[in-house]
């Protein structure tokens, strides 16, 4: 039984399965963080540029 939870220790700490999913999650993590930094600068530059295209129009 001692042989078997010395194995069963030396398999988790080998696996890097787990070091994927938190390397995804740092990922999709810094993906939000741009889009909230970048979103709304954005929105505000579309929108002017409509303002400019709906006064050009009147």
């Amino acid at each position: 039984m001692n042989h078997f939870i010395k194995t069963a220790i030396l398999n988790f700490l080998r696996d890097e399965e787990g070091a994927s999913a938190i390397e995804y999650a740092l990922i999709a993590a810094m993906v939000a963080i741009a889009l909230v930094a970048f979103v709304q600068p954005i929105n505000l530059a579309i929108s002017a540029i409509f303002t400019q295209i709906q006064g050009a129009l009147t």
